[in-house]
C-alpha cells in the first residue's frame, strides 16, 4: 500500500483555506492537509520545534505557501526552506494573490517549484487547486525519505 504524505498549506486567509481544502477534498486526494496560518509556525512545523517537536518525522509531499502572512512572510519561509539541506527538496508552490514582478522573480531566484496567482474567480481558483493537488501530491516523485536523513 502506498503511504500518502501530507500536504502543508500555509495560508492566513480563512476563505482561501476553506476553498483550498474543499478543492482538494473534491479531488478525492487521500493526502491529509496540515493547515498553518503564518510563516513562523510553518518553520516550527518543518523543523520539529516547540509544539511540533514530537510529530512524526516526515516531510510533506508539497508546501502550498502564501506570500503575504504575519510574522514571517512566504518569501522568507521559502528562503529558509531552500537553505536547509533536509528541507530543500520539498516542492514549494507559491499560491498567492501577488502579481508583483519582484515577488515572482524573488521566488524563482530562491528556487520555488511553481508560482500560482490565485484567480479571483471561484471556479478558476477551485480548478487551479485541484490540479495542483493531483500533480504535487500524487504524481510528483520525491527523493527517498523525502530528503530526510536516515536516523
Amino acid at each position: 500500500m502506498i503511504r500518502l504524505r501530507k500536504i502543508l498549506l500555509v495560508e492566513d486567509n480563512p476563505n482561501d483555506i476553506e476553498l483550498t481544502l474543499e478543492a482538494l477534498t473534491k479531488q478525492k486526494l487521500g493526502n491529509r492537509v496540515v493547515v498553518l496560518t503564518d510563516g513562523v509556525e510553518a518553520m516550527e512545523y518543518l523543523l520539529y520545534e516547540n509544539k511540533y517537536a514530537g510529530r512524526e518525522r516526515e516531510n510533506p509531499s508539497v508546501i502550498l505557501l502564501d506570500i503575504k502572512m504575519p510574522r514571517m512572510d512566504g518569501i522568507e519561509v521559502l528562503q529558509a526552506i531552500k537553505k536547509n539541506n533536509e528541507l530543500k527538496t520539498i516542492p514549494v508552490v507559491m499560491l498567492t494573490s501577488s502579481r508583483e514582478e519582484p515577488d515572482l522573480k524573488k521566488c524563482y531566484d530562491l528556487g520555488v517549484n511553481a508560482y500560482i496567482v490565485k484567480p479571483v474567480d471561484f471556479k478558476d481558483f477551485f480548478d487551479a487547486v485541484k490540479h495542483l493537488g493531483i500533480f504535487w501530491a500524487l504524481l510528483n516523485e520525491l527523493p527517498p525519505n523525502g530528503g530526510l536523513k536516515d536516523e
